[in-house]
């Protein structure tokens, strides 16, 4: 055999070892708990920072979408954000929690520029201490570990409440939307961006797909995607929410991070000698994930969903659904 076909064959045989070790190794979501260690282990190696910067949430590419630097776009996504959701128009000193804030990246961005005072929540415990160490003095950004299931902050503690990607993660979607309704004060704007899935209602997920969303949910702990529709529901449902729930599809802006993900190990082959062996290791795993990813968003099996609530003004409505929590039957005497 010629030494040619000698690698050809060591690649694919490489490769199948990679694929099946991919496949038989998920980190499915088991409990917070699991996504609390994965996040942990990936500040503390400084792989995911070291490619991804400061912000661990895709980029925006501009409508239509243009060429632009990784990193720029990360922080462009989060000034989009904040023009889209209205939140420009807001003075100094407004109130805004950042749920799952990461290491901080835009919470230092939405203190910085626009002047907000900005408390940072993460289920990482090694993501706070990261964004305290990154976070100059005197900025008015501080960051906590807690559970966006059950957030201790008590109703109606802030003017803004801002999400970036954090939803999947979130067992049950219904939950998740009452917190975030529930710590906004009267009159307070929820905006959040998030992965979400095709409304398998209306249009069922067909032979491949089905494989596809299993991937990704096992690959990343993530126990479900929502749909943009089913989301919207679920924060009406909430009983918190004036008026509709506004919504809109950033597929398009933020699709051309999935590729720029995978590039940035080709274009920073420094990053090999930081980490070594097993960073590049550890690095190449997610490549199928984001191959997958960019599948998924490319075809209509996954979306990129935008949501913007107000908060009802009515105090005695929360008071109200404060009460049905404490004591369902309250529903019947009520009425």
């Amino acid at each position: 055999m010629s030494t040619l076909l000698y690698f050809v064959i060591g690649v694919l045989l490489f490769l199948a070892i990679a694929l099946a070790a991919y496949f038989l190794t998920p980190r499915k979501y088991q409990s917070s708990v699991t996504v609390a260690n994965s996040y942990d282990e990936w500040t503390v190696d400084g792989i995911l920072e070291f490619y991804w910067g400061e912000h661990i949430h895709l980029g925006h590419y501009g409508s239509p979408p243009r060429r632009k630097d990784f990193l720029a776009a990360k922080s462009d996504f989060v000034h989009e954000m904040v023009k889209w959701g209205g939140l420009d128009k807001l003075p100094p000193g407004t109130t805004l929690l950042d749920v799952g804030c990461g290491i901080g990246g835009s919470s230092r961005i939405l203190a910085r520029d626009y002047g907000f005072a900005v408390t940072g929540i993460t289920i990482s415990p090694q993501q706070v201490k990261r964004a305290q160490d990154l976070t100059p003095q005197g900025l008015n950004a501080q960051f906590a570990v807690d559970d966006a299931m059950a957030l201790s902050f008590p109703d109606a503690s802030f003017d803004i409440v801002w999400s970036i990607e954090a939803g999947p993660h979130m067992p049950d979607k219904a939950v998740f939307a009452r917190e975030l309704m529930r710590v906004l004060k009267p009159g307070g704007l929820l905006v959040v961006a998030d992965w979400n899935q095709r409304d398998d209602r209306r249009q069922p997920l067909n032979f491949w797909e089905k494989p596809v969303m299993r991937q990704l949910l096992d690959q990343w702990s993530h126990p479900a995607f929502s749909s943009i529709e089913g989301f919207s529901e679920l924060l009406e449902q909430t009983k918190l929410v004036e008026g509709e729930v506004i919504t809109t599809d950033w597929t398009k802006e933020t699709l051309p991070s999935w590729l720029d993900s995978i590039w940035q190990g080709i274009a920073r082959p420094e990053g090999l000698l930081r980490f070594g062996l097993s960073g590049f290791v550890k690095s190449l795993r997610e490549v199928p994930t984001f191959l997958l990813m960019r599948l998924a968003f490319g075809t209509g099996l996954c979306r990129f969903g935008m949501f913007r609530a107000v908060r009802a003004n009515s105090p005695t409505e929360l008071m109200d659904s404060n009460l049905v929590e404490q004591n369902p039957s309250s529903l019947v005497k009520k009425w």
